[in-house]
């Protein structure tokens, strides 16, 4: 996550236009305290509303678990997976060539 304080973004506001584009979280300060959180707009903001958003975003940067992420929005992994798959984002991620590479050490 960024940092950027209200006089820098008065100077270059492109800092904080760079972090949207990116899709990254930017802390607002005024005199190094937090003020605000800004992020990207997004359809599953609209769609699914802000903290389903955050919680799915988090979970495909890696920042939370399936479990986690179901716990955060109260519902059972089963229908966290089943929201995942209509989002269009990998339930689980798995990678052919590193189980090859496993595979070859046993050989």
């Amino acid at each position: 996550m960024q940092t950027v304080g209200i006089k820098d973004l008065q100077i270059n506001p492109a800092k904080l236009t760079r972090s949207l584009e990116a899709d990254e979280y930017t802390m607002i300060t005024k005199r190094s305290k937090p003020i605000g959180l800004a992020l990207s707009f997004n359809d599953t903001i609209i769609t699914k509303g802000l903290k389903t958003s955050l919680m799915l975003d988090a979970y495909k940067k890696g920042l939370l678990s399936l479990g986690q992420m179901a716990e955060a929005l109260n519902i059972s992994k089963e229908k966290a997976m089943k929201l995942l798959s209509t989002m269009g984002i990998d339930v689980v991620e798995y990678d052919f060539k590193d189980d090859m590479k496993g595979l070859d050490s046993f050989l």
